[in-house]
């Protein structure tokens, strides 16, 4: 992502409250930092007059969340500072869609944090920057500008992922298009949770493994995977051996089961297409899959 012809049309210049600072703030600065990285962040307690800068936090401006009825999002969450200008300039990352998930997911926790204190864990390791109560003669700009610092390397790169993300979309779409019995095969390594999650002919991944060979990993029913795998691997093959899992399953180049079942991998494509067939025939039919008879479905 390179925003060097600010093509965001931000000034150079912004301000914000001085004193103690928060994720809200901080995270703020960063995204501003992004778009323009010579941005040049005052801080203080009052906004200049005749300041032309873009005010954040503070000000009563259209980036600030603290005047009587602020605005909340259509689902009622408040806006802080933070959710504000990501409402602003989130175009430029993302498409809509995405932009509207990175809010859902990423922005509006800590909005919620700023507005009400509920202690979100990255506003509390935020806000640890902060200088202690009993330090002499802190320097708070500074300790605001390392926070910065961390919070732009975070964001930086989430949207750099998020982004790469999306441009992965034609590449998981394509290999969807030419699965065969629930199997859909990856040339490379391409984020494909957001596009397969909610496909119904999609329930195992094949993509090249880091270590050789071929990962199968199984299609989650939701994207946080909280609900389980549309088709679960055996219990049998978690933390198996790798000898173990061969007789198994009868595949002769089965290399690896992770002990938590979500994924498993072989020495070749074959080899975890089948791992997947036999996967399937256990889920559909449970009592063949305890009496596993270590022979791949034909």
């Amino acid at each position: 992502m390179d925003f060097s012809d600010n093509r965001a049309k931000l000034p150079q210049l912004c301000f914000t409250h001085a004193g103690r600072f928060h994720a809200d703030d901080v995270f703020s600065a960063a995204l501003l930092r992004i778009l323009r990285p010579d941005m040049r962040i005052y801080r203080g307690f009052a906004v200049p007059k005749g300041f032309t800068g873009i005010v954040f936090d503070v000000g009563d401006g259209p980036f600030d969340h603290h005047q009587k009825n602020s605005p909340r999002r259509p689902n009622g969450v408040p806006y802080a500072a933070f959710g504000l200008l990501w409402r602003e300039y989130g175009r430029f990352f993302l498409s809509e869609g995405e932009a509207a998930r990175f809010d859902e997911k990423f922005i509006q926790p800590l909005d919620i944090d700023d507005n009400t204190g509920t202690g979100h864990v990255l506003a509390v390791l935020l806000g640890a920057f902060n200088p202690a109560w009993d330090e002499e003669n802190p320097d708070e700009d500074a300790a605001f500008e390392e926070a910065v610092q961390t919070a732009r390397q975070l964001l930086y790169h989430r949207l750099k992922g998020l982004a790469a993300q999306e441009r992965g979309k034609t590449a998981v779409e394509a290999a969807l298009a030419q699965s065969e019995n629930g199997v859909v095969v990856l040339e490379k390594y391409v984020p494909w949770k957001p596009y397969l999650v909610g496909a119904a002919n999609a329930q195992f991944v094949i993509c090249p493994s880091p270590r050789g060979g071929y990962s199968l990993q199984c299609v989650p029913r939701d994207y946080n995977g909280k609900t389980g795998n549309k088709i679960p691997l055996p219990a049998a093959w978690h933390a198996a051996p790798a000898e173990e899992l061969q007789r198994l399953t009868g595949v002769p180049d089965a290399t690896f089961c992770h002990a938590s079942g979500f994924l498993c991998s072989a020495g070749s494509i074959a080899g975890a297409q089948a791992l997947a067939a036999l996967a399937k025939a256990a889920w559909v039919n449970p009592k063949a899959g305890r009496e596993y008879a270590g022979r791949a479905p034909t």
